[in-house]
């Protein structure tokens, strides 16, 4: 699930029978496993566009009918070429009045829309869509109202922003997004803190008539970001009794031009109105290898346990590795080829047109972005990063 992950499964199945034809997320406060490159979008007077188009073909070594890539965020098809996403970004800074929209369409797209427990059909295309106020007399204060990414995990939406190609397991089995009211604020020039009242997980239209509280906190140090990103409240289905609770630290370490890292730690707990509750954690951890401007090498290792089978209808536990190797002419040129290998437990992954028939699924990535900004058609300059 990222929001009824226990629809997680079908929904797959369900986005796999569809035939395939900038500013960073606004995860704020988040911590982003890379810094984003400079002059990211076109800007006028406060006004700032961008854009990316992202496609990739998935081998599936499982050869499953349904072309599911199983246990995937957002990459979820397999075995033909697929968008992963065409997207538009628009923003205009707040001052003290702005916005945020991302409008696009592709396999991201997919993925938000059906982790949603009640569909509105209006926001498919939109990744985020909010309204932001910050005056210059609340001393850094921003209040955003609408359609924002989650704030929780170590990993972006954006494909180009984070260091694999595909989506850990911690970001597939937490939240995409949120709608509400969210406010953040920096304390000093280390914490910054945030709260946020949203009607939930992956959700336009609330599931009920309760409201989830997130509380956000990052701490920015020299070499290192600690951010750690709590949920809580009401989310089981036309009632208000039960609430999920949802923890997400992640640590990121940069501690050399050459080398970055990140663990991702995350706890999850549902309480249903009658019978026992549902547990799940997971650990994740990644470091991007930077051989030059133009190559990196990244390694990625998770251990996933849905110990009471709530967020992937299967009580089991999963491990994943993934390497993904980059080779860019640009920040605008972006190509990765990766590797990954999914194990669980359980006999969980699809084999041909038999359900449920191997406990392991390989796939092999190989993934194409463009980024439009700026000096995109720059390509010079090599060495160090």
């Amino acid at each position: 699930m990222r929001y009824a992950n226990s629809i997680l499964k079908s929904a797959l199945f369900l986005a796999a029978a569809v035939a395939a034809p900038g500013q960073t997320s606004a995860q704020a406060p988040a911590p982003a496993p890379a810094p984003a490159p400079p002059a990211t979008s076109w800007s006028y007077k406060g006004f700032n566009a961008t854009g990316w188009v992202d496609t990739y073909y998935n081998q599936n070594f499982n050869d499953p009918s349904s072309r599911t890539a199983y246990l995937q965020g957002l990459n979820i098809t397999s075995d033909k070429l697929s968008m992963n996403s065409i997207t538009g970004s628009f923003s205009y800074d707040p001052k003290p009045i702005g916005f945020k929209v991302d409008v696009g369409w592709g396999r991201t797209y997919d993925a938000f829309y059906i982790s949603e427990p009640k569909k509105s059909n209006w926001d498919r295309y939109l990744i985020n869509a909010y309204v932001s106020i910050k005056p210059e007399s609340w001393k850094g204060l921003q209040l955003d109202f609408g359609k924002f990414v989650t704030s929780a995990g170590a990993e972006l939406t954006e494909s180009h922003l984070s260091w694999n190609y595909s989506r850990s397991l911690l970001f597939a089995y937490g939240p995409f997004f949120h709608t509400g009211l969210r406010a953040t604020i920096p304390v000093n020039s280390v914490w910054t803190t945030g709260v946020a009242g949203v009607t939930g997980w992956n959700g336009m239209r609330d599931n009920n008539s309760g409201k989830t509280l997130g509380i956000t906190n990052v701490f920015t140090l020299n070499k290192t970001v600690i951010a750690n990103t709590y949920y809580a409240g009401p989310e089981n289905t036309d009632t208000n009794k039960g609430w999920r609770q949802f923890s997400d630290t992640a640590v990121t370490l940069n501690p050399t031009d050459r080398l970055s890292m990140y663990v991702n730690f995350d706890y999850g707990h549902n309480a249903f109105p009658t019978g026992p509750a549902a547990n799940w954690w997971g650990i994740g951890s990644a470091a991007r290898f930077a051989v030059n401007k133009r190559f990196a090498i990244t390694p990625r290792f998770e251990y996933f346990d849905d110990k009471d089978g709530f967020t992937t209808l299967l009580a089991q536990q999963i491990k994943e590795f993934t390497l993904t190797g980059e080779m860019k002419l640009n920040e605008s040129f972006i190509t990765r080829l990766e590797w990954r290998r999914d194990w669980s437990n359980q006999p969980y992954f699809e084999v041909g047109t038999t359900p449920n028939a191997r406990n392991h699924q390989t796939l092999l990535t190989a993934g194409v972005i463009v980024v439009f900004k700026p000096g995109m058609f720059d390509f010079g300059g090599k060495g160090k990063p």
